[in-house]
């Protein structure tokens, strides 16, 4: 089965937050387009924060940077959801069925538009309490549970 992680839970695959095991131990991630800014926005804003000094947000952008993009030797760990139209449309009716922020709304779309293409998708990796009420109302299965 594959996963959809926002970034609230892609991020616990670079940095030790409480519930990383539960993110670190899930197999075939699938993401937004739009975790290349979040994920490295929440890992700045933790070192603003004081969680992080600025070599250890360095080094775990880099981590979260080379794994997104691939290497010249490496595919991408994870799969990415292009913000297509088709996916921004979807993600405008999101935030009036409901009421989610934009870039929520994104990451549902997206989540969505991965269980569309593979049926496999089953379920949806958050730590955010709205969307992942919006994704269980969407019937996806919830990590954690």
């Amino acid at each position: 089965m594959s996963v959809f992680a926002d970034s609230s839970a892609l991020v616990k695959l670079y940095a030790d937050e409480p519930g990383h095991e539960i993110v670190r131990a899930l197999d075939a991630l699938i993401v937004s387009a739009i975790a290349r800014v979040e994920v490295p926005a929440a890992l700045w804003r933790k070192e603003r924060l004081g969680e992080l000094d600025v070599a250890q947000a360095e080094t775990l952008v880099a981590a979260f940077e080379a794994d997104f993009l691939g290497t010249a030797d490496e595919s991408p760990p994870y799969a990415a959801v292009a913000s297509a139209p088709a996916v921004l449309e979807s993600a405008a009716q999101l935030t009036a069925t409901h009421g989610l922020r934009p870039y929520d709304a994104i990451q549902l779309a997206s989540g969505l538009a991965a269980a569309g293409a593979d049926p496999q998708c089953e379920a949806f990796a958050c730590f955010d309490d709205e969307l992942r009420a919006a994704a269980a109302r969407s019937g996806f299965v919830l990590v954690p549970d």
